[in-house]
């Protein structure tokens, strides 16, 4: 059977990840970590341990950002600022194409327009500047920001930040439908 490997932020852990399993449960097996894989640099440092569990995948579908591009203290500067950032998420895109024949990535789902920390400028920014860069390595970009973004309030948790059931639904099956295009 294939076997396809879901890598990503709490979006994924708490959000799409069990339910794009489910729905791919009769194309392939799904493997995917049990910690969520918060910002870029956090989910390079994983890799390393999680590469038994990694290495051949048919699909590796991933995403990182919403940490990254967060404004925690107030203070102006992004967690992780966005040249590195993208020296991260190349790094990343390097490994997992070494590790899997296809790589996915996802892209970074927006908040809610009143959630503090993280602004949709910011995402939009780090998104714009990443994805083009992907492209050029041959992964394939599945735009869940697009999809969420006509979700902002009503596909979004009362945290404001991560999926409620209708933004799960909507997520998981276009995660579900992305890998299997890419089997």
């Amino acid at each position: 059977m294939k076997k396809a490997v879901l890598l990503g932020d709490s979006i994924r852990l708490i959000g799409y990840g069990s339910k794009a399993a489910e729905m791919l449960k009769n194309d392939c097996e799904v493997w995917q970590p049990d910690d969520n894989c918060r910002f870029a640099k956090y989910t390079l440092r994983m890799l390393f341990d999680c590469k038994e569990h990694i290495d051949g995948a048919d699909v590796i579908h991933w995403n990182n950002g919403l940490w990254d591009c967060s404004d925690l203290f107030g203070d102006g500067r992004l967690f992780t600022p966005l040249e590195e950032y993208l020296d991260n998420m190349l790094r990343i895109a390097d490994i997992l194409l070494s590790y899997g024949k296809k790589v996915i990535f996802a892209t970074t789902t927006p908040t809610h327009p009143d959630y503090p920390y993280t602004k949709l400028e910011n995402i939009q920014r780090y998104n714009e500047a990443l994805v083009p860069k992907l492209r050029e390595k041959g992964i394939l970009i599945n735009d869940l920001h697009t999809t969420m973004l006509a979700h902002r309030h009503d596909g979004l948790a009362e945290d404001q930040i991560h999926l409620n059931d209708l933004g799960t639904e909507l997520c998981a099956r276009q995660v579900a439908d992305s890998i299997r295009s890419a089997l």
